[in-house]
């Protein structure tokens, strides 16, 4: 299989070798290891520090959409009311997944090159729509784009809806997540984008009212939540725990807190501005609006005219770069780059810079 020197996709990104040290160790079984029970709460401890918050964090085996999937059907029933804030592929996918769970959506949305800023119009949904969840989404990485969610947790709390969930799988450790502050109930991340993990692990927040609302529902599935309020006490896990896995998601937030939240926010900020001004510099255009808020850790630009994304795609990894494309309405317009955790390196942007400019 072909290698690209220069790997730019917005995840998985590349891995680092602390983190693939942790593939390549053999452990016990998990579900009799008193060693793997605390591992599970030292990376819990980890990842509320990286999620601002003192909830639960719930770690799941699966990639990212597992979270996405699970924060929805532990906590939702079929006919009960959710409004989905749509700015992106990921944030209209939701209300997707949320209707063919039977669940009764409601969309409020925005073209895909700008982030939420409807606020009066998102506040006179709340109060005539009362949904029993919101859902938003913090990065959406096909736009390369950053909604605010401090606004939305106000108007969580003031219209008293039970339940606010935002994918934060494409910011979490590049960009400020506050959760309790911002009055977020379900939290998701994933393990494969600034976590410089393999997609292997998934997580969320789960605030006390959640914990509530969960047992109401009382869904069964292997992505069932309710196993894991007592998990972390007792090491009864609801099937086979991946210890390679969870090791190597602490190795990934061991990481990010050794160099400092701050520290790494700046990175990703620092890295992401220069990338935004040198792609201007050379001609190609950004996607995303300018009023728009920039995602931290990914850019997406704007195919150039008169070339086809194949062909674009094809004269890019001719030099050894692989950047992403996008999706849904995006597909073949938008092209992105990922500079999030190991990929928000200068040497590695300066190299992938050079072959945009090559081939503009």
């Amino acid at each position: 299989m072909k290698t690209y020197p220069i790997p730019m996709v917005p995840g998985p990104v590349k891995v680092p070798q602390r983190v693939l040290q942790a593939y390549l160790t053999d452990y016990g079984a998990a579900d009799l290891e008193p060693e793997y029970l605390s591992l599970y709460n030292q990376t819990e401890a980890d990842l509320k520090q990286i999620m601002g918050t003192q909830h639960s964090v719930v770690i799941m085996t699966g990639e990212g959409m597992l979270a996405l999937w699970a924060a929805l059907k532990n906590f939702m029933k079929p006919g009960e009311r959710l409004l989905c804030l749509g700015t992106g592929v990921f944030g209209y996918g939701i209300g997707d997944m949320a209707r063919s769970l039977g669940i009764q959506v409601k969309t409020v949305g925005l073209p895909y090159n700008q982030t939420l800023h409807n606020w009066d119009e998102i506040e006179s949904a709340i109060a005539d729509f009362r949904p029993k969840m919101i859902t938003a989404v913090h990065c959406e990485t096909p736009s390369g784009t950053l909604n605010p969610i401090a606004p939305l947790g106000k108007l969580k709390e003031r219209y008293e809806v039970p339940l606010l969930y935002v994918d934060a799988v494409a910011s979490l450790g590049g960009a400020p997540v506050e959760t309790d502050a911002w009055h977020v109930d379900l939290m998701l991340g994933g393990s494969q984008k600034a976590l410089s993990v393999p997609p292997a692990m998934s997580f969320f927040t789960v605030s006390p009212a959640a914990w509530e609302i969960a047992k109401q529902v009382n869904y069964a599935g292997y992505d069932a939540l309710l196993p894991f309020e007592t998990a972390p006490q007792t090491g009864y896990f609801p099937y086979t725990p991946y210890w390679q896995g969870l090791a190597a998601l602490h190795e990934g937030a061991q990481m990010l807190l050794e160099e400092g939240l701050p520290a790494s926010f700046a990175r990703h900020q620092r890295l992401a501005e220069m990338t935004r001004q040198r792609l201007v510099e050379m001609g190609y255009s950004l996607f995303p609006a300018p009023e728009a808020v920039p995602s931290p850790t990914v850019t997406a630009v704007q195919v150039p005219e008169g070339i086809e994304w194949t062909d674009f795609d094809r004269k890019l990894r001719e030099r050894g770069l692989v950047v992403g494309g996008s999706y849904g309405p995006l597909a073949g317009k938008v092209f992105r780059l990922g500079h999030m955790g190991s990929q928000a390196d200068p040497d590695l942007l300066e190299q992938a810079l050079a072959v945009l400019k090559a081939v503009r």
